[in-house]
């Protein structure tokens, strides 16, 4: 027991999470994670440390034992002797309505409630109970999906008004705590365990289940440690990769002085002063600026990597990002946030407008002319009676490995589109592709490609899979995409 205590007291202490002062109220699923914080911060509190404002619970409404939850959550409350607030969403609606998948209508209605909690019980800041072993978790799946120094940063202690206190714990010590409260006689030490969690159709229970345990007793029996300190290391990493670049005036998009007037809606970068600092700064630099330009859309590091070379080779080109345009002008980088023409080569997709929208699991994207792409997750013995990739005169369908497409997006086709069909053996241009599948050339960029967060091609709809994408593993969760077309 003092063990736990004394970890989360000189974190709180070393990371300057709270103080004396700091009123703090806890977020409690009914798990044991958070049944333990609460309890650590009824004994902080008892000490005059915290001031222990609440325990606030979110009913996300997706179990049978949903409800069970809140009440065990109640109890809690009660038997600490502080305030408890609660709040039911319908997530799954949610998720329907907003074309997002369960896990992220799911958070966002959390952190939508602890914005109310934190008002109604007055306090300064909730905590959460992610522990350790969530933490190298996290950065394990932020590893595999290709993440950079400010993913795999993962989770940090503070974040605004939310912080963590037990990411010095690891889980099986919270619960031999929660063990020994209750041997001592306190109240309240139960907890739920969510089923859902067995469910390794979902990419982080996978990993808990099967990754790190294959680590653990294959490579490092103190792999999560080891994950868990690369996270503080990225973390730290990035903090100074990131100062350096606000630090060179570019990080706004000033490329200094100008001459001629910015661009209707376009942001500018001097390459020269880019080529003049360190070439880590400088992609965190073009990554801000390019995000900033892509109206939400998810920038990934194959697109700052192809502006970065716009960079450093000179004449005059241009590539094609999320929701914007990069354009090398002279000694210029200029984004422009709307679809252009490439300066003196003509027009490009046929004359077609660009089209890219956020594809949500599950969810569904219309496009203009009425077509449909939807993606589902569905188990891969559910699928076994389907084709990998069918295809029919109104429609086609393809499946897909889900670890791989935590985010997808559906788009036409951009200048110099590459992908590696399934026997292949190697990288084909989109172009000819159409060509060998003698698609009309005013019929090419009516083709929806649904692609990665890194904007690689997964599904070209009725022509065929990257073989990257494809379902190799009886056990692997997939996704079904579809095209659906009036």
């Amino acid at each position: 027991m003092t063990d736990v205590l004394n970890r989360i007291r000189r974190d709180l202490r070393r990371l300057g999470l709270i103080g004396t002062e700091t009123a703090i109220a806890a977020a409690v699923s009914g798990g044991s994670d958070s049944v333990a914080l609460a309890h650590a911060l009824g004994c902080l509190a008892s000490d005059g440390e915290v001031r222990f404002a609440g325990i606030a619970h979110f009913n996300h409404q997706l179990r049978d034992a949903s409800n069970d939850d809140e009440t065990l959550s109640g109890r809690l409350a009660e038997s600490l002797g502080v305030p408890f607030v609660s709040a039911r969403g319908d997530v799954r609606g949610r998720a329907a309505a907003e074309r997002r998948s369960i896990e992220d209508a799911g958070r966002r209605a959390r952190y939508d409630f602890f914005d109310r909690a934190r008002a109604e019980l007055a306090a300064d800041v909730v905590a959460l109970g992610h522990t350790r072993d969530d933490q190298a978790e996290t950065f394990l799946l932020r590893l595999v999906r290709g993440a950079g120094p400010r993913g795999l940063a993962s989770m940090y202690p503070r974040n605004g008004a939310v912080v963590r206190p037990l990411l010095g714990c690891r889980r099986a010590e919270l619960r031999a705590w929660l063990a020994e409260l209750a041997a001592r006689g306190v109240a309240c030490t139960a907890f739920a365990d969510d089923e859902t969690n067995d469910d390794v159709a979902i990419p982080r229970n996978r990993v808990r289940a099967e990754l790190l345990p294959l680590l653990q007793s294959r490579f490092n029996p103190e792999i999560v440690d080891v994950l868990a300190d690369e996270a503080d290391l990225a973390r730290d990493s990035w903090a100074i990769v990131e100062q350096a670049a606000a630090g060179t005036g570019l990080a706004e998009g000033d490329g200094g002085h100008r001459e001629e007037p910015r661009p209707p809606g376009g942001t500018e970068l001097d390459v020269g002063r880019l080529m003049a600092v360190d070439p880590a700064v400088a992609r965190v630099v073009l990554w801000r600026a390019m995000t900033a330009a892509a109206g939400g859309r998810e920038v990934g590091y194959r697109h700052v990597a192809a502006a970065m070379d716009l960079v450093r080779e000179p004449g005059d080109r241009s590539i094609d990002a999320p929701g914007h345009r990069v354009e090398r002008i002279g000694g210029r980088l200029v984004l422009v946030n709307r679809p252009s023409a490439t300066r003196g080569r003509g027009p490009v997709n046929d004359g077609s407008n660009f089209f890219r929208h956020p594809l949500s699991i599950p969810g569904e994207v219309t496009l203009s002319d009425s077509a449909r792409v939807t993606a589902e997750a569905m188990r891969r013995s559910d699928a076994a009676v389907m084709d990998a990739s069918a295809a029919t005169g109104r429609g086609a369908s393809a499946i897909v490995r889900a670890d791989l497409c935590a985010s997808l997006a559906v788009r036409n086709r951009r200048p110099g589109d590459r992908f590696r069909p399934v026997g292949l053996g190697g990288a084909k241009k989109l172009q000819d592709l159409f060509v060998d599948r003698k698609v009309a050339r005013p019929e090419r960029s009516r083709v929806p490609l649904v692609v990665d967060g890194t904007d690689r091609i997964v599904w070209v709809a009725g022509h065929g899979i990257d073989e990257a994408f494809a379902v190799t593993d009886a056990a692997q969760a997939v996704l079904l995409l579809r095209l659906t077309r009036p």
